[in-house]
C-alpha cells in the first residue's frame, strides 16, 4: 500500500487564475511566469493551464526548449537572458526572446552570429538592484542594440520592489518606479512589461503592454493575506492522513526537542508528511491543518517524514482521518505566514517522493 501522501494538481484552478489575471487588466498581454517548475505544479500542468496565455516566461534554458519540443509555439521569454554564447545561439535556434540586463550579455550579442534574429528585452533597473541598466546607460545600451543586424526586435522591462506596498508606506514606491521607466524609455520604440502579480492585483493602472503574472496563477498572495482574497483558486492541495494516535497526559511533551507540552490530557495523531516532502520545519505549534474539513492545529516539530496535529478538540477524528496540509481548503499563504515564509517556497519545496495528481475537466484525469 502506498504510503497515504498526495499532492493534486488542479488545471482548472490555473486557468481560471490565469483568466482573473487578465480580467485585472484586459488591455494587455499576459506573460505567463513558470520558472521553477511552474512554481512546483510541473511544467508540462502549466502548458496545458496556461494555453490562452500570450507567451511563457521563465529562467531555465532547457525548460523552455522542453516547451518547444512540447509543442508550445507562442512566445517564451527567458527572464536572466543568456549566460554564454551558446544560450545565443539556442535561443535563435528554438526563437526564444531574451532579457538583456548586463554588460557582458551586450557584448555576447554583439559578437555573436546566430542563424536566426534575435528578440530583446532591455530591463532597466528602477531601484530594486538585482538586475538590469541604471536609467543613465539605458539609452545608449539599447542604441547600440539597436545597430546590431540580429537584433530582430527591442522590448522593455523592470521588476518592482513593493507593489504590495501601501504607496506611503513604501521605501520604493511603485510610483517612483514608474516614473523612472518612463523616462527611460520615453521616445523609444518597444513593448513594455512591468508588472508582476502584485503589480496585476493591487496596481493595475501602472501596468504596460504586457503582464507578468506568477504566484497568483498558482493561487498564492503575492503579499499580506490569502489568494482567495483576490479570487484566486489553489492550484496545490497536500494532502495525508493520520497514521497513528498518541493519547498523552497532560505535562507529556512530543517529537523532537519535547517542544510541545501538553497543559491537558489530549489525543496526538501521527500525520504522514514531513520536511522531506516539503513541508515547512519551521511551522511552530498551532500552525493550521485541516483534520477531516476541520482545522486542527500542529503540535511539535516537523519532522523528516512526519508531523504531528493536537486531536483534542476534535474527538470524531482518528486513524486514517483526512489531513489537508495546504490547499482546498486551507490557503498555502496562511501555512507559509504561520511559518515565517511566504506560498512561493513551500509550492517550489514540494519533494519528488510526494506522488502527484492533476485534475484537468477538459481531459481525463492522470
Amino acid at each position: 500500500m502506498p504510503r497515504p501522501l498526495t499532492a493534486t494538481i488542479d488545471i482548472d484552478a490555473m486557468r481560471t487564475n490565469l483568466a482573473q489575471a487578465r480580467r485585472c487588466v484586459p488591455t494587455a498581454r499576459a506573460w505567463a511566469v513558470v520558472k521553477a517548475n511552474a512554481y512546483g505544479h510541473g511544467l508540462a500542468n502549466a502548458m496545458r493551464a496556461f494555453a490562452d496565455a500570450n507567451g511563457l516566461a521563465l529562467i531555465e534554458f532547457d525548460a523552455a526548449v522542453r516547451l518547444r519540443e512540447a509543442g508550445w509555439q507562442r512566445p517564451v521569454l527567458l527572464l536572466e537572458g543568456a549566460f554564454d554564447a551558446a544560450d545565443l545561439q539556442a535561443a535563435a535556434r528554438h526563437n526564444l526572446a531574451l532579457a538583456v540586463h548586463c554588460e557582458d550579455q551586450v557584448r555576447m550579442i554583439e559578437l555573436a552570429r546566430p542563424q536566426q534574429p534575435l528578440a530583446l528585452h532591455l530591463k532597466l533597473n528602477t531601484g530594486m538592484n538585482r538586475l538590469g541598466f541604471r536609467p543613465s546607460q539605458f539609452r545608449s545600451v539599447y542604441e547600440r542594440l539597436q545597430a546590431v543586424p540580429h537584433v530582430a526586435s527591442i522590448s522593455f522591462l523592470t521588476h518592482f520592489a513593493n507593489a504590495d506596498e501601501e504607496e506611503g508606506e513604501s521605501r520604493l514606491p511603485v510610483s517612483r518606479q514608474v516614473e523612472l521607466f518612463r523616462q527611460a524609455t520615453a521616445g523609444l520604440a518597444g513593448e513594455t512589461s512591468v508588472g508582476n502579480s502584485a503589480a496585476t492585483l493591487m496596481q493595475a493602472s501602472v501596468n504596460g503592454d504586457w503582464i507578468r503574472p506568477g504566484i497568483m496563477l498558482y493561487g498564492g498572495s503575492p503579499g499580506a493575506g490569502t489568494g482567495a482574497q483576490f479570487g484566486l483558486l489553489p492550484a496545490m492541495t497536500l494532502k495525508s492522513r493520520i497514521i497513528a494516535v498518541q493519547d498523552i497526559a497532560a505535562g507529556e511533551a512530543v517529537g523532537y526537542g519535547s517542544r510541545f507540552v501538553a497543559k491537558e490530557p489530549t489525543r496526538i495523531g501521527v500525520v504522514a508528511c514531513g520536511y522531506a516532502d516539503g513541508y515547512p520545519r519551521s511551522a511552530p505549534d498551532g500552525t493550521p491543518v485541516l483534520v477531516d474539513g476541520q482545522r486542527a492545529r500542529l503540535a511539535g516539530r516537523v519532522s523528516m517524514d512526519m508531523l504531528t496535529v493536537d486531536l483534542g478538540p476534535l474527538p470524531s477524528a482518528g486513524l486514517d482521518s483526512e489531513v489537508v496540509l495546504w490547499g482546498q481548503g486551507l490557503a498555502i499563504d496562511e501555512v507559509a505566514q504561520a511559518s515565517g515564509t511566504i506560498g512561493y517556497e513551500l509550492m517550489c519545496a514540494l519533494a519528488q517522493r510526494v506522488p502527484v495528481q492533476v485534475v484537468d475537466s477538459m481531459r481525463s484525469n492522470d
